[in-house]
């Protein structure tokens, strides 16, 4: 439909106007409000769920599970670390498969000194290799936590809390209240605990199901918005039928600082590794190669081959970040075509379809041990594919950049795309015309001048 309708418009209305509905239209699907709502992950959720399973002489033992459920977006290392507020003057007796991050002041307990005694805990993940009598399931992997559609079996995390000073009964005890989730910055936003069905359990040798004494849901959204004050990735553009090859546009994700030498480095720079390692930033601090753009990612899509009853697409990913490996790295790419994709050369694909009856976007991502880790900047940080796609012939065209992808995301983050007045565009129709005329004049006065 939405081609059909660029169809009928481009009919009538001349390039540039036609470029300047194009612009819009990319702004205006491009646009990140402050809401944290994906357009192509629309029901994306990390949702944690707190089942109290025993009560103690003074509290209860809960189980805390988070469910990434978001298609794309996951949790990469130093991982998630959550927190909330007490409602009254609990404490945390002891854990497994978390730690928080700080005691807090417990010196009013003269024996038993609890795990915890912040009125505002935070509590991060175990590091893989913690000792078994340490872990339950689902813990301890340095609060890394895959997406729902690239890997559901590493989409949950889980930890066991043990909770004094609070209620013992689900009438007495009180729900935490301000949970926040950073992962590990900023970006999610939680709402509040809110009281669901119990749990149920069902026991190793299925033949009996138990229940948690009380449960709560706490659900957390995405915002890009809120995650950086700068887009993180941007995407070039080039194809056969076109020698101009459309870089990201300048300055994407902020503008080398004359000023500042330090604001990135030059592939070429005879102090390099030493730039890198003194840096004394954390990875979540990107130090860029110098580029035009100065984003920590660029994804190119380049139009390769155009065969009889297919057409042919090299997407490559190159990292300009010398501070982050991307492990399980994905990239989700939007264009009307993915619905017909006949082969898929070195990269994973899923299909997504987050509306009924609309199949025009795909997640790629890395096969296990072969191209799933993209390295940091260098020789070796970038990894690429190619798509081979069959034609629909009642939609299939590379006029008017149609070729192109409507939106790529890197890592659950929105990409910058070129404006489509820069897209290579195939020779104007006019201008052909134009030099057809001109041929058959200038083949006219030759015959013309032979007679004569």
């Amino acid at each position: 439909m939405e081609h059909t309708m660029l169809s009928a418009i481009g009919s009538v209305v001349p390039r540039a106007a036609f470029a300047v509905f194009l612009l819009l239209l990319s702004f205006f699907s491009s646009f990140t409000s402050t809401e944290a709502y994906d357009p192509l992950d629309p029901t994306g959720n990390i949702t944690i769920k707190w089942d109290v399973i025993s009560w103690t002489p003074d509290g209860y033992v809960a189980v805390v599970t988070m469910y990434n459920f978001q298609q794309y977006r996951h949790i990469q290392a130093p991982g998630w670390s959550l927190g909330w507020t007490w409602a009254k003057k609990e404490v945390i007796w002891s854990m497994m498969g978390s730690q928080t991050t700080e005691q807090g002041d417990c010196s009013k307990f003269k024996a038993g000194i609890p795990h915890c005694c912040k009125k505002d805990p935070t509590v991060v993940d175990l590091l893989p290799g913690t000792p078994y009598n340490q872990q339950i399931a689902n813990c301890c992997k340095g609060g890394v936590l895959n997406s729902w559609g690239q890997d559901p079996g590493s989409a949950v995390s889980s930890f066991q809390i043990s909770v004094g000073s609070a209620g013992t009964t689900n009438k007495t005890v009180k729900m935490p209240k301000n949970f926040t989730l950073k992962a590990p910055g900023p970006g999610y936003t939680c709402g509040p605990a809110k009281v669901v069905k119990p749990t149920t359990f069902i026991t190793n040798d299925k033949r009996r199901t138990t229940q948690a004494m009380m449960t709560w849901n706490i659900t957390c959204t995405y915002s890009q918005f809120l995650a950086q004050k700068t887009p993180s990735c941007c995407v070039s553009l080039s194809s056969f039928y076109n020698d101009t090859v459309v870089n990201c546009p300048t300055c994407t994700c902020g503008c080398q600082n004359k000023t500042d030498p330090g604001s990135c480095v030059a592939p070429n720079s005879p102090h390099l590794a030493s730039v890198v390692s003194s840096s004394g930033k954390g990875a979540s601090t990107p130090l860029v190669q110098c580029t035009s753009h100065m984003c920590p990612i660029r994804v190119h899509w380049h139009v390769k081959v155009n065969y009889k009853e297919y057409w042919r697409v090299k997407i490559t990913i190159t990292n300009f970040n010398y501070r982050m490996n991307y492990s399980q790295w994905n990239l989700v790419v939007q264009h009307p075509n993915l619905d017909n994709i006949t082969q898929l050369f070195s990269f994973q694909y899923k299909s997504l379809t987050p509306y009924e009856g609309l199949n025009d976007t795909s997640m790629l991502w890395g096969i296990k041990f072969y191209n799933d880790f993209l390295s940091s900047a260098g020789t070796l940080g970038n990894v690429q594919s190619e798509i081979l796609l069959r034609k629909d012939k009642s939609t299939f065209t590379f006029d008017k950049g149609w070729a192109f992808p409507r939106r790529i995301y890197f890592n659950g983050d929105n990409c910058v795309m070129p404006p489509p007045d820069a897209y290579p565009w195939l020779p104007n129709a006019s201008s052909k015309l134009v030099f057809s005329l001109l041929s058959t004049l200038i083949a006219t006065l030759a015959s013309l001048l032979s007679v004569i």
